[in-house]
């Protein structure tokens, strides 16, 4: 993955400050180690505590966008605008919710919108929902031992029932299940994320789970 490059004099300097360091106008009652805190002074003009979560976060952010978006290229351009415009929305920002929410909430609008422009360009090819792992390389359902030849063949074909299956669920069933299966996200921070409550959030994947399992009963 490219590296994180931060043009502080583009957006707009501001004051420098260790992470740590106490800031005027954060809320009393918040852990000040706590990501939202630190935001918090990132919105007073903490540019080292911007720094330190645009670190802390760019890797997850590209791994959450490249499953939606299916490419490296993309998903990190993407991932620049998401800090961007966390960058340019720190002002505005109010600990109401964990920051994660309030970043992810940010990645999944880029993530539709970007879908939504280039919807006539995308293949069935654009989510892979049991592709290998970047990092261990395995499936989620695959054997740590060598497949034969008719098993990677089944394989094969189950995953790319799976992903033709995945790309025709409703656009909100879609990101749900990437959050919750891929970014281990809880029914209430997804919620937070798609603006719903637990309750509808609950519904929304058991209807999303509920359809796939109809329709690759087949691989099951």
């Amino acid at each position: 993955m490219a590296t994180l490059v931060l043009d502080n004099s583009a957006m707009g300097a501001g004051t420098s400050s260790r992470p740590g360091s106490p800031e005027a106008g954060m809320n009393a009652a918040l852990d000040p180690h706590s990501d939202a805190a630190i935001m918090l002074r990132v919105a007073a003009g903490d540019e080292a505590g911007f720094n330190y979560l645009a670190q802390k976060y760019h890797r997850a952010i590209i791994h959450f966008l490249f499953r939606m978006v299916r490419n490296e290229a993309v998903a990190e351009e993407l991932a620049q605008e998401v800090f961007l415009r966390v960058y340019r929305s720190r002002e505005s920002y109010r600990a109401e919710a964990k920051f994660t929410t309030w970043l992810y909430r940010i990645a999944t609008n880029l993530a539709v919108n970007h879908a939504r422009d280039t919807k006539h360009e995308r293949s069935a090819q654009t989510i892979y929902l049991d592709a290998p792992d970047e990092e261990s390389g395995t499936t989620p359902d695959v054997a740590d031992d060598e497949p034969s030849v008719e098993q990677r063949l089944m394989r094969d074909e189950r995953m790319a029932a799976i992903r033709t299956h995945v790309m025709a669920l409703p656009e909100r069933q879609r990101m749900a299940v990437l959050m919750h299966k891929y970014q281990g996200m809880d029914y209430r921070q997804i919620g937070d994320v798609l603006k719903l409550s637990e309750s509808a959030t609950k519904s929304l994947l058991f209807r999303a789970y509920q359809t796939l399992r109809d329709k690759l009963k087949e691989f099951v």
